[in-house]
Formats: structure tokens, sequence, C-alpha cells
């Protein structure tokens, strides 16, 4: 380092300069300083002076620290300098940042302390929260240096019998479905094994072994999927703040995703099934507005869709039909699932955007399969044994549909173990896209039995039915390696919590579904992506057409 760089980084400390700025790579040699600092190039965006409280601790910290400072070698934007001042001074994490300007050329000085180079576990607590149906749910805080990261863990009323173990208290207390056992597994069995290992939160896998190991089951029925989940979420979140990096772009590093794109949304808009009271079978009716050119756009037009589909259901079936359902949808009581079709065509087209909107279903035929036979009056119990229909008679109902209407994605069209129905669907229908939800369960294992028998062409990817952030992951990139789609979904019971909208964008999966426009758990997530794609700015890619797989 040459001797006016170093005088002008002493002046800048005293001055208690401080920039914003954008990250490149390091490039430059160690400092010659009383500890080891990597220096890194950077290009400034705005400058602010800071305080003489600040000043101080500047120059405490970087002349007169004890420990040696570890060198950062991650890539992406630094931390906001207001973020990492605020935990100068804890045992681990950030030490001190400061940036200074020499012949036009800005450099940042960040140092890690502590830990051997990891920050350290200060604390882990899970407490019982509710969900968006009203039932308790787990909700995990960790505790480092760089401060406390939650993660709250949804879950799901049409649930596959092969998902992990959502780990419920039985008894009288919240209908059985408390969740105390769970959250005490969390505050006693894991924070113990957390807190003695003290294991680097930024390596996701050998944290999430470390939770299946401890757990020791293959559907984490000791401590509970939902226990593990939250865990697992909520160390993501502080990896990533330890990397200084949003999650998205922390995800994307753990998945070696090559380019972030935001994704298509599907909208459920009209509901039946489980998630609603009305006699529609199939669970949901989804809008896919493809045809936009940006998140924005796409959102713009799911919102004027759904209130001309308001319109049109109210119109028809008068005010009460508007009531809507678990995810945000409409349930009017319509019995005939060609009506649900014909009613969102119409809301397209009374919205102006008849072409670029295209329409997506969820069947949950495991709710309605009886005896080895489809039962579309299955809410009813004195329904009719003669008409329940083959998987074949199935097969040529979602024909017809594809024909009549702008159908391109059906999900769990069959039964979870009708495996040869599957396979002889999606041979027989090549252009839509198949998904499997409760044939894969987010599960590597199923997945790869999905892709050896060409089950289907899609993955719904629902981190809390596997379990861990890792294993969602690796079912994500096995479901891409294989040439499929990968659509990031919700649960129908659902927090404020907004994980999944950047993982959705740090996976690239092009596509997600998260309910309807309406409903705050479902638009916190929608909320969260046009924020991360304001972020990106000129960089941010829309999916689109390219919804099955952008980056293919």
């Amino acid at each position: 380092m040459s001797k006016s760089l170093g005088t002008a980084l002493r002046s800048a400390i005293l001055r208690g300069s401080a920039f914003h700025f954008k990250f490149n790579p390091p490039q430059q040699p160690l400092l010659s300083l009383p500890s080891t600092i990597q220096v890194a190039r950077l290009h400034q965006v705005s400058n602010s002076s800071r305080n003489k409280k600040l000043e101080s601790i500047f120059v405490r910290r970087l002349f007169h620290a004890s420990r040696p400072l570890r060198q950062n070698h991650d890539q992406g934007p630094p931390p906001p300098l207001q973020s990492s001042l605020k935990h100068v001074g804890a045992g681990a994490g950030v030490l001190a940042l400061i940036a200074v300007g020499v012949g036009g050329v800005y450099y940042y000085m960040y140092g890690c302390g502590g830990g051997g180079g990891t920050t350290k576990i200060l604390d882990l607590k899970a407490r019982q929260i509710f969900d968006s149906r009203g039932n308790p749910t787990v909700e995990v805080e960790l505790t480092t240096g760089n401060g406390t990261f939650r993660a709250a863990v949804p879950s799901g009323a049409s649930t596959g019998i092969y998902e992990a173990v959502e780990m419920r208290d039985g008894g009288k207390d919240y209908l059985g479905k408390g969740v105390s056992k769970a959250v005490n597994n969390v505050n006693d069995t894991i924070k113990k094994e957390l807190m003695k290992k003290q294991p680097d939160l930024k390596d996701q896998l050998a944290v999430d072994n470390l939770l299946n190991n401890l757990d020791g089951t293959d559907n984490k029925a000791k401590l509970g999927a939902n226990a593990i989940l939250g865990v697992s979420m909520a160390v993501c979140r502080a990896a990533a703040a330890e990397k200084g990096i949003p999650l998205y772009r922390h995800i994307q590093q753990l998945s070696g995703t090559k380019e972030i794109y935001l994704p298509c949304p599907a909208f459920n808009v009209i509901n039946g099934g489980s998630h609603a009271g009305n006699k529609l079978a199939m669970q949901e009716f989804m809008l896919l507005p493809t045809g936009a050119t940006s998140f924005k756009e796409a959102m713009k037009i799911g919102s004027e869709v759904y209130h001309n589909l308001k319109a049109v259901i109210k119109n028809k079936y008068g005010q009460d039909a508007c009531n809507v359902g678990d995810e945000g949808g409409f349930a009017p009581n319509i019995l005939d699932n060609m009506e649900g079709l014909e009613l969102c065509v119409q809301a397209i087209e009374k919205a102006g955007y008849t072409g670029k909107v295209k329409i997506g279903m969820d069947v949950a035929a495991s709710e309605f399969c009886k005896n080895g036979k489809y039962d579309l009056d299955f809410k009813n119990k004195e329904s009719d044994p003669s008409k329940w229909l083959s998987s074949d008679k199935l097969t040529d109902l979602y024909k017809s549909m594809v024909e009549k209407y702008p159908v391109i994605s059906i999900e769990d069209p069959f039964d979870q173990d009708d495996w040869p129905a599957y396979t002889k669907m999606t041979a027989s229908m090549p252009t839509i896209q198949i998904v499997g939800d409760d044939l894969l369960v987010t599960n590597p294992k199923r997945v790869q039995t999905g892709i050896d028998k060409k089950a289907c062409n899609a993955l719904l990817l629902k981190v809390n039915q596997i379990g861990t952030v890792s294993e969602a992951i690796k079912a994500s990139k096995m479901s891409h390696a294989a040439d499929w789609g990968v659509m990031v979904s919700h649960r129908s019971g659902e927090t404020e919590d907004t994980f999944i909208a950047d993982l959705v964008v740090g996976l690239a999966t092009g596509q997600i579904k998260t309910g309807a426009p309406c409903r705050s758990e479902r638009l916190a997530k929608y909320n969260q992506l046009l924020r991360i794609e304001e972020a990106l700015g000129s960089k941010a890619k829309f999916a689109g057409k390219k919804f099955k797989n952008p980056n293919k």
C-alpha cells in the first residue's frame, strides 16, 4: 500500500468520513496496519458525514483491536453502514467499516473478528405464534453479533402423506394443533447442540445436516419438521447478514444459480377443494401473467384481473359469492370445474389482457381419490359412485380443458400414489406443465423417482414439506437438471414471513404461487418481490414466458 493511501485512510478515519457504495471483488494487497484488513476497490454511490461518537469507534476498533481482523472475501454489496456500526464491539461480526477516496478511487475496509472467522450464535429461541387460519405455528429467532434473525413456519391444509412430520401437541388445547412440543425441541435439544457446536452459519448444508442427524429419522418425526425448518431458515438469514448481502444473493451462492430472475406469479383467484367451503372439487384456479415484461407489471395485471373477477362473480352469483378462501381467492358456490375456468376467462377479457394471461390449476386430486377413482362431488356425503372417474377419464377431462381454455399448468392431477396415471398423462400432454406436489413433497428421493418414471415435468417447491433449506435447494437443482420446471409455493396456513420471495429469486425458478393479490400474508411475499425488483434496478430480469426455467 502506498504511503499516500495510508495517510489518507488515517485522515479519513479522524474526519469520520464514511460512504455507501457498490462492491467489486477484492483487488488490492493487504494493508500494513496494526491489524490485518482486506482492502477492496469500490465506486462511490453517496457520501454522508458521521458524528464524533462514530469517529472514536472507528479509531478504537481499527488501531487498538487486540485480535487480528479476518479478511473478508465475500462478493456482493456490503451491509449498510449504520447496521454494521450498530454491532461494533460485539463478540463477533463487523468491527469496522470505512471508505476513503484517493485519486478518484474509493477503498473499502471491512473486518470480522472472533469465533475463528465465523459469527457466534448468541441465542436461539422459539415461540408459538398463529398462522393465517388462526392455528398455532412455530417462530424461531436466532441471535448473533449481527442481530436477531426471525423465521416463521407455514402449515398446509391439503398435506401429502409423504411430507416431513409437522409436530403437533394433540389433546384439547387448540383442538390438538398446539406446537409447544416443537417449540420446546428448539429451545432445548436444538439450542444446546448449536450453542455447543457453533457451526459456520454460512455453510447451510453443514448446519442442516447437523439438524437432521440430531433428529435421526427419515421424516423428521423426532424433533418435527416445523422445529427444524424454523431454525434452518433463521440460519440462512443470519448467514446472509454475516456476508453483508441480501438473502436472495446468499441463496444464489448456495445453489450456484447462474443468473437471478423475478418470477412469474401464479395468482390463486378461485378457491375450491380443501381451501374453501363450496362444492368445487379442484382446489385452485390460477392466473399467470406470462405476457408481462416485469414483475411490477405482472402485479398490475393480476390486481386488475382479480378485481374484474370479483365484479363478474358478484354480478352472476351475488355479493355473498365474493367471500374469499384461505389464500385470498374467491369461493363461489359452484360445482362444475369448467365454470371456474370460464369465470377466469371472462375476467381476463374484461380487464383487457386476453393473450397476456394464462391459466394454471391445482387439482389436489388426492383429496377426492376414492378406491382408485376420482369423485368430483366428494364434498357431498351422498355422491354417486357410478359417476366417479377413472384416471383415463379424468385425463380426458383435463385435455378438454386445455383445448377450450388457455390452461398451461396442471398440478397434482392424480393421487399421490397413482404413478402410472401421471406418467401416461405427462407423455400424452407434452406442452403442458404437469406439476408434482403431493406426489413429490419436495423430497429429493421422490423427485428422483419422478424423474426416473417420467411422471411429471415440474416440481412444486415447498420448504416445509422437506424441512430444511438445503434439501429444498437440492430438490430444485435436481429438477432443473432434469429439464423440469420448478414452482416455489406458499402454504394455505401462512404468516407474514417472506422467505420464499427471496428463495424464488435466488433459485431463479421463474414461477411462484403465493395466493391471490389479497390478504396481507400473501401480499407480504409479492411486496417483497417488488422491493427486490426495485433494488436490482436495471439488472432486474423477469421470467415471463420463460417461467419454466429462465436460465435454460
